[in-house]
This record gives C-alpha cells, structure tokens and sequence, in this order.
C-alpha cells in the first residue's frame, strides 16, 4: 500500500486514540461501516474525500492536518498562486487542489476540482455521498452532470450550483471533456 495513504492512516489512528474514540464511533462519525472503517485506519484502503472530510470534522483537526501531520497556521489571509493548491487524490481520477489550505481554523474548504470525461460513466448510475454543510459549485471549463438525490442537472462554463451537502449529490463529467469547477466546501451552521 501506498506509503502516504499509511501515513494518514496513522494520523486518524493516532488522533482517534487522542480522542479517545472508539472504532465504532468513528464509523458512525464517518458513515461507514464499521469493517470499512477498519480498513481505512490500518492503510488497507485509499480514502474518499467524504471519509476525509468527515474524519477531520469528528477528530476536531484541519483535513489538511490528516493528509499532511501539519495544522495551517495562517489567520490573517493566504495567497496560492495558480497551479500551486495542495493536491489530493481522494476519488479515482478526480483531482482537488485545495486552495485555502495554508489558512488555519477555515469556515470551508476550496478546492479546484477536475473531474475526467469518461465515456462508461455516462449512463451508469452515479454514485451518490453526503457530508454536513453546504456547497458551492462554479464551472471553470467543460460540463458538469450533477445529482442531487433524484434531480439530474447540465452545469457548464459560468454556472454555479449551491446546495445542502448533507443530502445525496454526485457528479461526473459531461459532453466528451473534463470538467474543472471550483467547489467550496462550508461547514455546518452552528443552530443558536
């Protein structure tokens, strides 16, 4: 297995223990089960961006903590130049370049996100996640097909999408090209 996915693997391990978290708390926390679960924390799996972020979130650390042993430290404001975002690998094919990652204590997560045109995908059903919050969407370049639970949408160059992240969306490529978009991730409001 892949020496960095081992690497994270041990920071959730670590962080759970820290915790004092059980295995089975973190599965529910991550809304997998509890083999899954298992799986990711010994290095035996790779790890979704949903598992990623839900992780973080239940360990009360920066994702960018779990992928790379260090918390952002940045408060003021942060400056990634283009093609310099952290990169992280989390969904086969798709790449997200983390653009805020060096800003500590985030109100949301920014990602470019590039997602391949594959032809199998284009009628296949598409896998459907959920994590707490809310999202924006932008289309930088090519065509995005998004569902949202049982509502299919076109999204191509200029449009944005915004929805509740803790309801059923997925997403893939459209119209023959990669589809590159800016997707922000935000927390959960806080109920008063």
């Amino acid at each position: 297995m892949e020496t960095k996915i081992l690497e994270i693997a041990e920071r959730i391990k670590g962080l759970r223990e820290l915790e004092e978290l059980t295995c089975d708390q973190m599965a529910a926390a991550t809304n997998v089960s509890y083999e899954d679960y298992i799986s990711y924390e010994n290095g035996k799996s790779d790890f979704n961006f949903t598992f990623l972020y839900k992780c973080a979130k239940a360990l009360g650390v920066d994702i960018v903590e779990l992928l790379t042993g260090e918390n952002p430290k940045l408060s003021f404001y942060s400056i990634v130049r283009r093609n310099e975002g952290f990169d992280i690998k989390r969904r086969e094919g798709f790449v997200y370049e983390h653009v805020n990652y060096l800003f500590g204590n985030k109100a949301a997560e920014a990602f470019i996100v590039t997602a391949p045109y594959r032809e199998e995908e284009q009628d296949a059903p598409i896998h459907l996640s959920t994590h707490a919050g809310q999202e924006l969407d932008y289309i930088l370049s090519g065509q995005l097909k998004v569902q949202l639970e049982d509502h299919t949408e076109i999204l191509g160059e200029g449009d944005t999408l915004y929805y509740d992240s803790g309801r059923g969306h997925g997403m893939i490529a459209y119209g023959g090209a990669d589809c590159k978009f800016l997707a922000v991730v935000l927390r959960k409001l806080e109920e008063e």
